[in-house]
């Protein structure tokens, strides 16, 4: 265990609580895959975590967990706490306890349920290692409360089996088969953060048969058929088709539309190098199946590539336009057409001639 995270345990310890890792960075641990994201449990409540390591009140969130960021870990302390009633599928009451088994019952599935103590120790009270072993995904306790209480948990089961690798227990797929409208239920903030997180895994286009298979695409409001990774998770989004209702910001729509612009033209040329620039034209070339690295020769041979590259200014366009303000945007845009297709050299004296021949009689 790094020293820091021994550091943060003994810290807890000292002061007279249990505190131990539990949950992702144990499981990574057996499966030999790096995180820097820690959850550590305790029987110390959040005003004793504020103490011990003389922290700001404003560290605490809504749920009681204190959060604290030391060098490349992200580490989140939250105290024991027992599984209270759901109201529309949501825990509104935070209820402590000081048993550490209680707090493990409320967890989502046994791989997530193994603890590290102070010395490095694996504690086991579910199964969980063996879990891990034979690559399943399984509930904590009952199957039908765990999902019922908590319908996120379905996006979960299917987000960590594409992220491992791992088969989801039969009574799991079959309680998601038959109550996927629970997924109704859930907002859409909370299931965009599930699915940015499939969609950005290498194994993304499995987790999206597997949606379809499990018939999820439509209680989720996805539309798609086939779909191409690629690395931006702008572009997978680009090609599920996903409704309005999901919180994107203005730029991600934007960028979006731009992405699917590019590929419905079903070509990278140069003028969409323009127009759009490398990086989204790479997005579309990955959804066309365009080789990267004649994108990038395209791109470095463009004879420009912003306004600001065309030989001749503002001032001489007017000039050389019956001194005309009227449409010169739609002078610059033919002037770039014609320099992207290399039908005019990019010179001032060539331009010129172009605008006396009159641009605007084409």
């Amino acid at each position: 265990m790094d020293r820091i995270l021994k550091r943060i345990l003994k810290r807890i310890n000292n002061s007279g609580y249990e505190a131990y890792i539990v949950g992702g960075y144990v499981r990574d641990k057996i499966l030999k895959n790096k995180t820097n994201d820690i959850d550590i449990c305790t029987n110390a409540l959040p005003k004793d975590i504020i103490r011990i390591f003389k922290l700001d009140n404003k560290k605490q969130d809504n749920y009681g967990s204190i959060n604290i960021k030391i060098n490349k870990y992200n580490v989140d302390i939250t105290t024991y706490r027992k599984e209270s009633d759901y109201i529309n599928h949501s825990n509104l009451k935070t209820e402590y306890v000081n048993d550490l088994k209680i707090d493990l019952k409320r967890r989502d599935f046994t791989c997530n349920t193994l603890l590290m103590d102070l010395n490095g120790k694996i504690i086991d009270f579910y199964d969980g290692k063996n879990d891990i072993r034979n690559r399943i995904i399984k509930c904590v306790g009952d199957v039908k409360e765990k999902l019922t209480n908590d319908p996120l948990r379905m996006l979960r089961a299917i987000r960590f089996s594409i992220l491992y690798d791992f088969k989801i227990d039969e009574n799991i797929i079959d309680f998601i088969k038959n109550n996927k409208k629970l997924i109704k239920t859930i907002s859409y903030y909370r299931k965009k953060e599930e699915l940015d997180k499939i969609l950005s895994n290498k194994n993304s286009i499995k987790g999206l048969e597997f949606i379809k298979e499990l018939g999820l695409d439509k209680v989720l409001e996805l539309d798609y058929l086939s779909v191409n990774y690629t690395k931006d998770i702008l572009g997978m989004y680009t090609q599920i088709g996903i409704s309005d209702n999901y919180p994107f910001t203005k730029q991600d729509k934007n960028t979006i539309k731009k992405i699917n612009t590019i590929v419905n033209g079903k070509e990278i040329n140069n003028l969409t190098l323009y127009e759009n620039g490398l990086y989204l034209n790479q997005i579309a070339g990955e959804i066309l199946e365009i080789d990267n690295n004649t994108i990038k020769k395209m791109y470095k041979k463009l004879p420009i590539k912003s306004r600001k590259d065309i030989k001749i200014s503002l001032n001489n366009i007017v000039k050389n336009n019956n001194n005309c303000y009227n449409n010169i945007n739609e002078i610059y845009k033919k002037i770039e057409t014609k320099i992207l297709n290399r039908e005019l050299n990019n010179t001032k004296k060539e331009i010129i001639n172009y605008l006396n021949r009159g641009v605007n009689n084409e």
